[in-house]
């Protein structure tokens, strides 16, 4: 199960760091980009993608990482998740997992006059993906290398 997981995560980085790549070449992000349609496809492909990736390692992978450990229970919420994850060294912050899950709001609530938010928003998902790809990487590795695939 947990290689299909993988196997999903890993497809959804290769095609959302097509839109990201794109992104960062194009330098400080403001909303003039709004003007041009074809970085708006792109914005628009990197959030879809940002947002599912995150869906799937925090509502999949996580878990099912946590249970290859021994570590998982059901009646574990969200939160008590990521604070195991925490104290594995696997994320840097529970707190900074749940702020960046609120990204989604801002990025998918467009507003002719909250462009400006969106920005903002799109820079800190930029962030918000680095370390997502860490932890993926970092949970792929511990998994192999501990057989649980």
């Amino acid at each position: 199960m947990i290689r299909d997981i993988i196997t999903q995560i890993e497809l959804l980085f290769n095609r959302a760091n097509i839109a990201y790549d794109e992104i960062i070449e194009w330098g400080e992000l403001n909303p003039a980009v709004y003007t041009d349609f074809e970085k708006v496809k792109t914005i628009d492909s990197f959030i879809f993608r940002f947002i599912k990736i995150q869906d799937q390692i925090g509502n999949r992978l996580f878990k099912s990482f946590l249970n290859g450990l021994g570590d998982y229970m059901d009646s574990m919420s969200l939160l008590d998740v990521l604070d195991k994850l925490e104290k594995l060294e696997i994320i840097d912050s529970s707190f900074e997992w749940m702020e960046n899950r609120k990204l989604r709001n801002t990025l998918t609530h467009e507003y002719p006059d909250n462009e400006a938010e969106i920005i903002e928003g799109i820079i800190r998902a930029l962030d918000a993906y680095n370390e997502m790809a860490k932890v993926f990487q970092k949970i792929k590795k511990i998994t192999i290398k501990r057989n649980l695939i």
